[in-house]
């Protein structure tokens, strides 16, 4: 079972989403599959159809949010390391291509927002990164080509 590493704010976020789909988007998709069903003969009934596919969705959602929350490792800021690249590091990047700093935060694969900074663990840059220390040159293989980072810094 793959790990889900989450922030404990990112943690709150997923279980107030996942109270949200139960009490407000089941019952409201419900609603819509009711209302659908007195068009008639359900065999042509594209309303229904198209609720009933919207429900099928909302279901996967809820067992994925479950599944996650069931499989968390929750980050503790605590036990973060400053002395390599791990999952919860704040990481000042030099990127030699485009000279210039950069700044990341390594973050679980639930929580990553790559145009915020917070980048996958699992992900090209985040995946080379986890492990380094401060003052090595990290290679990255992206569908682009080859990048390298200088780590110029590890942070909480």
């Amino acid at each position: 079972m793959e790990k889900h590493y989450l922030t404990p704010e990112g943690k709150k976020q997923l279980e107030e989403k996942l109270q949200y789909y139960k009490t407000v988007r089941r019952p409201e998709v419900v609603k819509k599959i009711g209302l659908a069903r007195e068009f008639g003969d359900l065999s042509e009934n594209s309303e229904y159809d198209a609720a009933k596919d919207e429900q099928a969705q909302i279901e996967a959602e809820i067992s994925d949010m479950e599944k996650i929350l069931l499989h968390a490792e929750i980050i503790d800021k605590s036990t973060i390391s400053v002395d390599q690249v791990s999952v919860g590091s704040l990481v000042k990047l030099y990127d030699t291509e485009f000279d210039e700093e950069v700044e990341y935060r390594i973050t679980g694969s639930t929580e990553s927002d790559p145009l915020n900074g917070l980048i996958s663990n699992v992900s090209p840059v985040g995946k080379a990164l986890i492990g380094h220390k401060a003052g090595e040159n990290v290679y990255v293989d992206t569908p682009g080509g080859k990048i390298c980072y200088k780590i110029i810094s590890i942070n909480i």
